[in-house]
């Protein structure tokens, strides 16, 4: 996504269609390859639906009608069996176990993706003219178990993903996502730094902080998505490349490394910010998207927002 955010549409759809070519039969994918060969071969959730966003991104960003044709089948095996995985309580299991049948337990942050995933999924099916309704049904039952049943999901509130994910992935809007996001906003974020990974641990993370300001974006928050990607790029390397995180208390970066899904996050959320792309709305809303260039800071200010006035991205 970050890929085709920045241009580079050819290598976005080389990336595209090596998923599609390790596509497993019953529309998964391994946990993980390393040179092109499996060597963790679970099936997750979440990965079986992640194809869906890239995919209507991709469409959003540039209109390639042939790579939507070609991916399609992909994408549909992928989400046929995120609805086969889905539970009674219409969350969705984690991962199948060996034998095929969904785990019960369920994940509130891959959900949230899987609810996203879904809906682009629907969208690609409006645009080439094949309706989904099994899709249409699950998206509805998992929307309403990540909005009203936190039972359904397992214990992982430690993690600043599963306090916004709800929020960037469209299942929690409007004031209830305000209020979501101003319930944990002191318990996540450090000023001037970003967002911890952990609530418990002095740790900022740039992919983290990023996602945080998609989710801000998402509900009109463009001012202090601007704040939160800004007050990130202590982790900016000369070369243009991003540490994974900072450990404060240590005044010190962990781990040592830079990270392309860090670089790719800062990517999608300068977008969602300045709107400089077509696919830059696919999160607030991925099947009605305003053209370009439209004033998303719809909203009031927030009272739970430090501060208000805008920060400029150096």
């Amino acid at each position: 996504m970050a890929l085709d955010t920045g241009g580079e549409h050819n290598r976005a759809r080389a990336a595209y269609r090596w998923l599609a070519a390790r596509q497993r039969r019953d529309g998964s994918w391994a946990a993980e390859y390393r040179g092109g060969v499996e060597t963790a071969p679970a099936a997750e959730s979440n990965h079986a639906g992640y194809l869906a966003v890239g995919l209507w991104h991709s469409w959003l960003a540039r209109g390639d009608e042939e790579l939507v044709a070609e991916l399609w089948p992909v994408v549909r095996r992928g989400l046929d069996l995120v609805t086969r995985m889905q539970l009674p309580g219409g969350a969705v299991g984690w991962a199948l176990r060996p034998e095929g049948t969904p785990d019960d337990t369920a994940l509130l942050t891959g959900n949230a993706s899987l609810f996203q995933a879904l809906r682009c999924g629907i969208a690609l099916a409006a645009l080439l003219g094949e309706a989904q309704p099994d899709w249409e049904l699950a998206v509805t039952d998992l929307g309403t178990a990540l909005r009203e049943r936190p039972e359904a999901f397992a214990d992982r509130s430690r993690f600043s993903m599963d306090w916004y994910y709800p929020v960037l992935a469209g299942a929690v809007t409007g004031t209830a996502a305000d209020e979501r996001l101003a319930a944990d906003w002191d318990r996540f974020v450090v000023p001037g730094l970003g967002a911890r990974c952990v609530a418990d641990r002095p740790w900022v993370t740039g992919a983290e902080t990023c996602e945080l300001a998609l989710a801000l974006a998402a509900v009109g928050r463009v001012e202090a998505a601007t704040e939160q990607v800004a007050a990130m790029q202590h982790l900016r390397h000369d070369d243009g490349s991003y540490w994974t995180g900072y450990v404060f208390a240590d005044d010190a970066r962990w781990p040592v490394e830079r990270t392309t899904w860090t670089a790719a996050a800062v990517v999608l959320a300068a977008d969602a910010i300045s709107r400089a792309t077509p696919a830059s709305g696919l999160f607030p809303d991925p099947g009605a998207l305003p053209p370009a260039g439209t004033d998303t800071d719809l909203d009031a200010p927030a009272d739970w927002l430090p501060g208000g006035a805008g920060t400029v991205l150096p």
